[in-house]
């Protein structure tokens, strides 16, 4: 199957939702400004490229109910092309991306209102690009401006991002080959820093986060990632307990731990892996003590993880490891606490974990995707959170199916508090992996970097 026969596929899908009548307008992101006169590094809408695969700015893909589609992007420049690089251009797009018709970006004014012409609904993306409502009001006035002359204006106006988020939440053969191989890359980046670190500390040299991080970045584009699929966490030490800690000065020190939540992206296509490792590659008995109940809650979790599930039956299997093995190690006071059940009931772990297990992954690291299962979305029960007494309304989870693309992702974060083991102030600890839905359970394709304690110290060894 060729590349452009997988986003042909993906917009007949999408044609029938529309209606016989409907019009879908999916523009691509905006080219953003990073100072004065230069911008960041560009990256297409999701949204669009999902549909056609086409990377270059300033584009509109239209998509009619009789199955047509048409892109509007930038006409062939010669001498922009000298500044900006290769133009694919309108004449060559058909063939090329396998459309039915392009048109240069700057007629686009001039033809909406024709191609609106005689539908029933527009379909766009709600509250994604800013201005879109308006342009496409000014389309729908001119359309107006002629219904004496037999024009006909659509009188619906439907949010095509439900309909696209259910197609992008369970992953192609294409999408799932393209996710493995950002994972290979990302795994061998990990590797990468931890022999690093581990090899400078040897060798007397001072160690920054940012030395691991630059080792993580030369990975990536070594094996052709485009970017790094988010803001690289690389946190030594206490930094390790800031959930959203960016790379930074911090010094890295001999006996601590390093927590590396990092990851690339390729194709358009995200990963998302973290590991915790000793600074030195050799864990401290305190250090190992946590990280096996981390390891511990991260398998139950991911034995949760199979068709049939919820999508929070991963988080509670790994909330009720957290939760006994705090209890066990003196992290919560039993006579203060109560019971494995207490604690969970009342959150009582959330000092120490305060975050959920998991999110979708795909083309955007925190990918889109309903956590409600549709079909059961009326079913609501209210209940009292423990923390906080906001009620909260709970409705069912999400059923994993095959195809969907998921991390798995339990961590433990302990502060100096009066009460907490001084053996375990300031570690901070994550363990995340990504995984894909099987017809029988869960593939996890970040595991070229390891898990266990002693493969990451014999790898650090190396």
């Amino acid at each position: 199957m060729t590349t452009s026969s997988v986003y042909a596929q993906r917009r007949a899908q999408l044609v029938q939702h529309l209606g016989a009548k409907g019009i879908a307008l999916i523009p691509t992101a905006p080219e953003q400004q990073r100072n004065r006169d230069c911008d960041f590094p560009y990256r297409p809408d999701s949204y669009f490229y999902y549909l056609c695969g086409f990377t270059e700015p300033h584009a509109w893909l239209v998509i009619t109910g009789d199955g047509r589609s048409t892109l509007f992007c930038q006409p062939k420049d010669p001498q922009r092309e000298i500044w900006d690089g290769y133009r694919l251009g309108p004449e060559a797009a058909p063939t090329q991306l396998g459309l039915d018709a392009a048109f240069s970006v700057a007629d686009l004014d001039a033809k909406l209102p024709a191609l609106l012409d005689g539908c029933d609904a527009v379909w766009i993306p709600f509250a994604i690009h800013k201005g879109l409502e308006t342009r496409l009001e000014t389309w729908l006035a001119s359309l107006r401006a002629r219904v004496r002359y037999g024009a006909l204006c659509p009188q619906t106006q439907r949010d095509l991002c439900g309909v696209l988020d259910e197609m992008r939440l369970v992953k192609d053969p294409h999408e799932q080959a393209i996710l493995r191989s950002a994972g290979k890359i990302s795994a061998a980046a990990h590797i990468r820093a931890m022999q690093c670190c581990a090899q400078m500390l040897r060798t007397g040299q001072e160690v920054r986060e940012y030395h691991l991080e630059a080792e993580m970045l030369h990975e990536f584009r070594r094996h052709g990632a485009q970017f790094p699929a988010y803001g690289s966490i690389v946190a030594a030490g206490a930094n390790a307990c800031v959930l959203h800690y960016r790379a930074d000065r911090g010094r890295v020190q001999n006996g601590e731990l390093v927590l590396i939540d990092a990851a690339c992206e390729l194709d358009g296509y995200a990963s998302d892996i973290t590991r915790t490792f000793p600074a030195n590659g050799q864990f401290t008995g305190a250090q190992r003590t946590l990280y096996e109940l981390v390891l511990a809650a991260q398998t139950a979790a991911v034995a949760a993880t199979r068709p049939g599930a919820r999508f929070t039956d991963p988080h509670e299997a790994a909330v009720s490891v957290l939760a006994q093995g705090m209890l066990d190690v003196g992290l919560l006071d039993k006579n203060k606490v109560g019971s494995l059940q207490d604690v969970i009931e009342q959150r009582a772990y959330f000092p120490f974990y305060m975050h959920r297990t998991g999110h979708w992954m795909g083309m955007d690291v925190h990918d889109c995707g309903d956590y409600t299962e549709p079909s059961e979305i009326g079913q609501v029960s209210q209940r009292q959170d423990a923390l906080t007494g906001d009620t909260i309304k709970d409705r069912p989870a999400r059923i994993l199916r095959p195809g969907m693309v998921l991390t798995i992702e339990p961590g433990i974060y302990v502060r100096p508090a009066y009460g907490v083991p001084e053996a375990f102030h300031n570690i901070g600890i994550r363990i995340e992996d990504d995984a894909i839905v099987t017809p029988t359970g869960c593939e996890l394709i970040t595991r070229d970097v390891p898990v266990a304690v002693d493969e990451i110290e014999a790898l650090m060894r190396g």
